[in-house]
């Protein structure tokens, strides 16, 4: 008996929720897959926050579903409370965020990875990267099997010599107390790959029974419930839904975490990692918001069927003693029961620089990388990166061109572009004002945008497209009628309208005027259009955004169509920087370094001027 040795087509390793995309997505390319995690009870665990979306997250959700992927369609299956965000602001802001239920979370998307042909999870940890002449040729576990693969996408998240810490206490484990991943790391560098130390960190888990809702305020969820899948029927998502609740820190929680600064971990120099900006501890807020008198923390059901409730606004890595101390001052909690301590994590990932847009390694061809271990955070950022690498490695062993989005056409585009060309220095966010064209970008036509590529790549049916088709054929043909739909200075059109609070006609109008003024939309003026179809709602939707925000729109457009032009101008892959004269050296360094694939990707480099595109486009003979 010899070492074990397996033939697949794909290796996924890591199993949170880049994995779990990027395993679906090979398998249902018809792939033969095997998806390795330290632990099979972990599969698209939520070891922090336990929600779906927010703020440009919902769009990512809606980009990943658009696509034919599963995170929309997992937590309409397992939400306990969904709300669209920035409702009072207009469409391109607007995003939906859900509550889930962790467990059934997991169980849900566990069972859809279990039941799914060519699709094969295995329990072990992966230690090595097999590579010949810079080409991935398989992976060694632990126990030194083999698994020889075409291509092998890595999602460790955090797992890579993770380090678990609250005051003096140091675990050497991953989230939760799972088992981590200690040997990868030497195996990538070895092979050449540049690793980072990153950080994170998550809040104490309270026992609800130990919780005064009184002093707190309730935050309910929407009375009608808006899916994240395309695919979802809304009726379904229509259900009972837990509340969750809002209190706020006060000068005493300050206070308390002011005097023991010194044994916090962050600022003892015990913890080396750099943590996320856009989502800071509690310490930190308190030391870099010194004028801010109070801090929102949010108090949320872990599930239906569990009293664990996640201290939402508070992670920290303070010591125990002053963990109890600094939570017992938040109104509502002055007798919280701790169930888990909040902790900081530390984790190996690599510099995102090392990939090309296609979320391939630039010097180790077929392996593929995704998620968290990017230098990226949330479950979002993680589960988008995941399903574009598991896209573009089936598409790699199917010898087809790969799938690489752009700024211009989603976020998932925008996401990977900022990864790979920008030098991040800490675990990345994405955020609405990253987005520079969010006006085309919304999350209510992410399936407009996106479904296209989804069905070119085969995990979008032909059943699921026609009906796309059908959708904007009766949005063009809708918006049409509208535009060209005149009403006169009837008083029965002005009765409608000043009951609306809006000008009566001094002269004929056409609806879609009608529709462009502030006060007014499509939906209101049902009453003056006698000739209107019977449309769904997201129809009507569409509709509605197209009309009103026109003008906004085609300047947009414009816009994008400037930007093509610059992502079209091609730059040859073994062009020799230094040989270019009047480039300045710091634009040679960088050029080299990131070794972009066109005109405009090296322009939005770090340190790489417009003067530098110019001397470019000129040597180019653009």
């Amino acid at each position: 008996m010899g070492v074990l040795e397996e033939y697949v087509d794909i290796v996924v390793i890591g199993a949170g929720h880049a994995g779990c995309e990027a395993a679906l997505a090979a398998a249902r390319l018809g792939l033969e897959t095997i998806i390795f995690t330290v632990s099979v009870d972990s599969i698209a665990m939520m070891p922090c926050n336990p929600n779906i979306g927010g703020t440009s997250k919902g769009h990512l959700v809606r980009e990943i579903d658009a696509l034919g992927g599963e995170m929309g369609k997992n937590i309409d299956k397992t939400f306990i409370q969904s709300k669209m965000l920035n409702q009072s602001k207009g469409p391109a802001v607007h995003s939906l965020r859900a509550q889930a239920d962790k467990r059934a979370y997991s169980q849900s998307m566990r069972e859809v990875l279990e039941n799914t042909e060519h699709l094969t999870i295995r329990q072990a940890e992966v230690a090595e990267i097999c590579v010949e002449n810079g080409i991935l040729t398989g992976v060694k576990t632990v126990s030194g099997a083999i698994y020889h693969c075409k291509a092998a996408v890595l999602c460790t998240g955090v797992y890579l010599n993770a380090r678990c810490i609250y005051g003096d206490v140091s675990t050497y484990t991953g989230p939760n107390g799972l088992q981590a991943a200690t040997h990868l790391t030497d195996s990538l560098k070895a092979n050449g790959i540049e690793m980072v130390r990153f950080k994170t960190g998550t809040p104490a888990r309270v026992d609800k029974r130990s919780i005064d809702f009184s002093k707190m305020e309730e935050q309910l969820g929407d009375e009608r419930v808006v899916p994240f899948s395309f695919s979802t029927d809304p009726e379904s998502v229509q259900i009972p839904q837990e509340s969750c609740w809002l209190t706020y820190t006060n000068e005493e929680t300050h206070q308390i975490i002011r005097q023991n600064l010194d044994r916090s971990p962050l600022y003892s120099g015990m913890i080396e990692g750099t943590g996320p900006r856009y989502c800071p501890s509690i310490e930190d807020k308190v030391v870099k918001f010194a004028d801010k008198n109070r801090h929102q923390v949010f108090l949320e059901p872990e599930g239906r069927y569990t009293n664990e409730m996640y201290v939402g606004g508070m992670s920290s890595s303070l010591p125990e003693d002053v963990q109890i101390a600094m939570y017992h001052t938040v109104p509502g909690l002055e007798h919280a029961k701790i169930v888990r301590n909040a902790y900081a994590i530390e984790y190996d990932c690599i510099n995102p620089r090392q990939l090309l847009p296609s979320l391939e390694f630039k010097a180790i061809r077929g392996l593929f990388s995704g998620g968290q271990f990017n230098g990226s955070s949330g479950y979002e950022e993680a589960a988008a990166q995941g399903l574009i690498a598991g896209i573009n490695a089936s598409m790699k062993v199917k010898g087809r061109e790969m799938l690489v989005l752009d700024r211009s056409e989603s976020y998932i585009g925008v996401l990977i572009d900022d990864l790979v060309t920008k030098e991040n220095h800490e675990p990345y966010r994405m955020m609405t004002s990253r987005a520079e064209y969010r006006l085309l970008l919304r999350q209510d036509n992410a399936d407009l945008r996106l479904r296209k590529y989804g069905y070119q790549a085969g995990l979008i049916s032909e059943e699921q497209y026609d009906a796309l088709l059908l959708k904007e054929k009766q949005i063009k043909e809708e918006i049409e009628r509208v535009e060209h739909t005149y009403v006169g200075t009837t008083s029965g059109i002005n009765e409608v309208l000043e009951k609306l609070h809006s000008t009566p006609l001094q002269g004929g109008s056409s609806l879609g005027d009608l529709i462009r003024r502030p006060e007014l939309n499509y939906q209101l003026l049902e009453e003056v259009d006698s000739n209107r179809p019977q449309l769904p709602e997201d129809v009507r939707e569409q509709v509605n955004i197209n009309i009103k925000y026109d003008g906004y729109i085609k300047r947009q457009m414009k816009q994008v169509e400037q930007f093509k032009k610059m992502e079209e101008k091609k730059i040859p892959e073994n062009i020799d920087y230094d040989a270019i004269q009047s480039l300045r050296i710091e634009a040679k360094q960088k050029l080299n370094l990131y070794r972009p694939i066109n005109i405009g990707q090296a322009s939005r480099i770090s340190g790489v001027s417009p003067a530098d595109i110019s001397v470019l486009l000129v040597y180019l003979g653009h």
